[in-house]
């Protein structure tokens, strides 16, 4: 070959090699680009198994749900120590587990306790059945059975202005105490010493004795769809406890 054509041949062939390079450079690019599949195949992202439980509650404290259970409350508490909570309500679809509403919350002065006792202003861990309401106010048109009587849940408010609606709305936890009977009921199947009178009601901006509240709108939603026939349960605990 001539020295002319020997130098057009090498420089044809790195050309050729630079291109192949490049592109395969970019055929690598494109793959880290891909968001998963077989290199240089694109596919759709894989689709999130259903929930089987509500987020943030462990195996050990599910296994307290009822099977029968569609409605679940979970009550998040902040700390072990703290008054601050989110009420979240979910529902079961099928096999899964929807959030279908939420809101902030308070929860015991001093946190929460797997071992409540009377008048100790922590909110006790655990699952309980939501069975009966009531309140000073009329029945918004609660699904599960409601006591209106002014009078009694009036005289139970604690002094204060910022008090006075505590009771407008209540939805008993069934901690230590009869189903089937007004909130206000105060029969302690397990003894006074364990405590009682745990309910979901209206919430005042700050901690509680033991109860857990909400804002007006959490409770009137509550109110309106727990349903009987659907066996709702309250689970309730700090962060920490309800993952375990």
């Amino acid at each position: 070959m001539r020295r002319g054509g020997l130098r057009r041949a090498i420089c044809a062939s790195v050309t050729a090699g630079v291109l192949l390079s490049a592109a395969t450079a970019c055929d690598h690019k494109a793959e880290r680009s891909l968001p998963g599949g077989a290199p240089g195949v694109a596919s759709a992202s894989p689709r999130r198994a259903a929930p089987t439980r509500p987020a943030g509650v462990g195996e050990r404290i599910w296994k307290r749900v009822p099977a029968r259970a569609r409605q679940v409350v979970v009550v998040y508490g902040e700390r072990w120590d703290s008054p601050y909570s989110v009420v979240v309500l979910y529902q079961k679809r099928g096999s899964a587990w929807e959030r279908t509403a939420g809101w902030p919350a308070h929860n015991g002065r001093l946190g929460w306790t797997t071992d409540h006792h009377m008048d100790d202003e922590h909110s006790p861990v655990g699952v309980f059945s939501l069975t009966d309401a009531g309140g000073t106010l009329e029945d918004p048109g609660s699904r599960l059975t409601y006591w209106h009587d002014y009078s009694t849940f009036e005289s139970m408010l604690l002094p204060g202005e910022a008090h006075d609606h505590d009771f407008d709305y209540v939805i008993a936890i069934d901690y230590n105490r009869f189903k089937g009977v007004p909130p206000f009921d105060w029969n302690r199947p397990d003894g006074v010493e364990k405590g009682g009178g745990i309910w979901l009601h209206m919430d005042h901006g700050d901690g509680t004795s033991a109860c857990v509240t909400v804002p007006e709108s959490g409770m009137r939603t509550l109110l309106r769809v727990l349903d009987p026939l659907r066996h709702p349960v309250v689970v309730m605990g700090d962060r920490e406890r309800l993952r375990a």
